[in-house]
């Protein structure tokens, strides 16, 4: 079983998935929202493809830790989502993310044009990647 990691945007999503030992996240790509069949059709070829039997959702806080304007978005889209593919989904904090992906892509001396393509498959990463690292801590502390 893998995790998949997603940062939901009104047309772009964020995709990156962890390796089967749930130690690490690999940025998939992004996906550009076509219509609800080809992105249904879309999702359950990926969860097939991987098998993926967990999905971590990051949801958009505010730095006070109040709901930002995307969450009912974001929540809708996880309604859909576990509606068609029976699987569970958590949702992650991603505050920062986004600022911490163009960081490390501006690091990386990428070009501004091609940031925009990698910036929420990285943001998505980094949101797998944080869950992952708590689960770790979780189970060392049990």
């Amino acid at each position: 079983m893998r995790i998949l990691g997603i940062d939901f945007g009104d047309s772009h999503i964020g995709l990156a998935v962890s390796d089967k030992l749930l130690i690490t996240a690999q940025a998939l790509g992004t996906y550009r929202s076509k219509s609800k069949e080809e992105d249904k059709n879309y999702f359950k070829e990926l969860v097939a493809k991987y098998e993926i039997g967990e999905i971590v959702l990051g949801l958009p806080l505010r730095m006070d830790g109040s709901p930002g304007t995307r969450v009912e978005k974001t929540k809708e889209f996880a309604d859909w989502l576990e509606k068609i593919l029976k699987i569970p989904i958590i949702f992650w904090d991603e505050r920062l993310t986004t600022k911490q992906a163009l960081r490390i892509l501006s690091q990386q001396k990428i070009k501004a044009k091609r940031r925009k393509s990698l910036e929420d498959q990285i943001a998505a990463s980094l949101i797998l990647s944080s869950y992952l690292e708590s689960k770790r801590i979780k189970n060392h502390a049990t």
